[in-house]
């Protein structure tokens, strides 16, 4: 009946407690990019028939690669779940009384994500009341996008009221290193959509990001956990921005 489909990379830290909040699923699909750590084997060392790890380089193209996962899927619903994120036992029940309920029509659920940060849960800020697209019927969705991608659906959607428990970034080292990744990414994708960066886009829209999320957003009101976020969240933007233009200087 439902797929669990978890990307992986250098997850040893977090892949045990990923599948054993999803092993209520009929079938889990690990979808590793080469990692160096011991990923592999601790999932191998499961031993649980529903788990299976696939092999398959993501060659800096997400979208590719869940949907290279999409089409090994063999349930008619998939779920995505990140290795750092927990699938609680009430959101558990309610994924099951919503794809089978016989008279719904929905195609996918959207599922808020409750952001734990060193601690405490992050209420504010850009992290704060997100939902995103995670569960689908495999024939109706396929995902666009090299970096921060997102699913099409076709047909309607509709919202489930438990969170999934996302446990992000679990040091600040950590978080920039992955800062690092994905602003590569993210500026050669822009790059090959032939996009240009000018001076005061590099300056004002990190500066314009930090006062959305620390001010509009009141991420103050998570504390220096808030303000932590907020200022490398501004980073991002002027790191895309800033590999960007000098993508552009080395054409």
């Amino acid at each position: 009946m439902i797929t669990a489909i978890v990307l992986t990379k250098n997850e040893e830290r977090n892949i045990v407690d990923c599948i054993e909040s999803l092993l209520w699923c009929d079938e889990i699909l690990v979808i590793d990019d080469n990692s160096e750590d011991k990923t592999v084997q601790i999932v191998e060392k499961l031993k649980n028939d529903k788990v299976k790890v696939i092999i398959h380089p993501l060659n800096n193209d997400f979208s590719k690669q869940r949907n290279f996962a999409l089409r090994e899927a063999k349930q008619e619903w998939v779920l995505f779940v990140d290795a750092d994120e927990r699938v609680s036992l009430s959101l558990q029940y309610e994924i099951l009384s919503s794809i089978t309920d016989s008279l719904s029509n929905y195609s996918g659920y959207y599922i808020r994500r409750c952001d734990n940060m060193w601690g405490k849960e992050l209420k504010y800020g850009e992290t704060g009341g997100n939902s995103f697209l995670r569960l689908i019927k495999k024939e109706k969705g396929e995902w666009v996008g090299k970096v921060h991608e997102s699913l099409r659906i076709k047909g309607k959607t509709g919202t489930l009221r438990n969170p999934l428990i996302h446990h992000p970034h679990q040091d600040i080292t950590q978080f920039l290193q992955e800062i690092n990744f994905y602003t590569d990414l993210r500026a050669n994708e822009l790059f090959d959509k032939k996009i240009k960066v000018y001076w005061w886009t590099i300056i004002f829209y990190p500066l314009g990001k930090f006062i959305f999320n620390y001010g509009i957003k009141r991420g103050f009101l998570d504390g220096i956990r808030g303000l932590i976020f907020a200022i490398l969240m501004s980073l991002h933007s002027f790191l895309v921005r800033g590999k960007l233009w000098q993508l552009w200087q080395k054409k």
